[in-house]
């Protein structure tokens, strides 16, 4: 699929990996809406890029709050062709705490929610208005993409309940991609490693040398340029689907 033309909603595109998304959209002549609930940094990013990206105060958990953002952003551009889900939040949490004290079950049922039923919550309603786009000269009417992480496969100590909840991103890709085929759309999902983030930001510059240490080649963290170029390549190649993307420098977690 082009991106030039095309509609993208962007997840988390306020910052981080879906804001450099929401950048190579913009780039390379694509439109998009921002759904996100940082409110001043959407609003801010969306002015910076012009008329081509608008943002939508958007809670991904909530029906009402995602179908909104969905028809304005068909109000706004006429079509959604892509999805991209980077909305997620990765608190770390031991199962059971030093004193004791098991994890609150709401604590996991707010990662899950996010990052798994969030991401199905943008993709059912984006696929609604994929389905009913011109297809293109391959068939093709729209791109899923979705956000996983290393943590899928080598969770660390203390992220039971955010491993789960990527786990379950990836579990999602194969039988979306299976669905969506008669529709001509297709579905995959980038699993990243350790990318320079607001919340990698935040860490002591001592704490982030070491991250990037860690990183077999290249030796450092990831860019979120580098995440939005493999997005972009995922929406041009038409034979990549139902595929989980490592994007990690060859990155395997230890257990802590």
């Amino acid at each position: 699929m082009e991106i030039r033309n095309s509609v993208a909603v962007i997840t988390g595109g306020a910052s981080g990996l879906g804001e450099a998304m929401v950048r190579e959209m913009a780039a390379k002549g694509g439109m998009a809406a921002i759904l996100d609930l940082d409110v001043e940094k959407g609003e801010k990013l969306s002015r910076e890029l012009g008329g081509a990206i608008i943002f939508c105060k958007t809670d991904v958990t909530a029906e009402t709050s995602v179908q909104k953002s969905i028809d304005n952003t068909v109000k706004a551009f006429g079509a959604i062709h892509i999805a991209v889900n980077c909305a997620g939040i990765g608190t770390p949490k031991k199962v059971i705490d030093k004193e004791g004290n098991p994890m609150p079950i709401d604590f996991f049922t707010q990662l899950i929610q996010i990052n798994l039923v969030g991401t199905m919550n943008v993709i059912r309603l984006s696929a609604i208005q994929m389905v009913r786009n011109t297809p293109n000269y391959d068939g093709e009417k729209g791109v899923v993409i979705n956000v996983a992480s290393v943590a899928a496969f080598e969770g660390q100590i203390g992220q039971a309940a955010y491993s789960a909840s990527k786990a379950g991103v990836v579990g999602l890709t194969l039988p979306l991609a299976r669905e969506f085929a008669d529709n001509g759309i297709r579905c995959n999902t980038i699993a990243p490693g350790i990318f320079r983030t607001p919340l990698v930001d935040g860490l002591p510059e001592k704490a982030q040398d070491a991250l990037g240490k860690m990183m077999p080649f290249p030796k450092r963290m990831g860019k979120p340029s580098e995440f939005a170029m493999l997005a972009r390549q995922i929406i041009e190649n038409p034979m990549i689907n139902g595929e989980t993307i490592r994007l990690d420098a060859a990155l395997r977690m230890p257990a802590k």
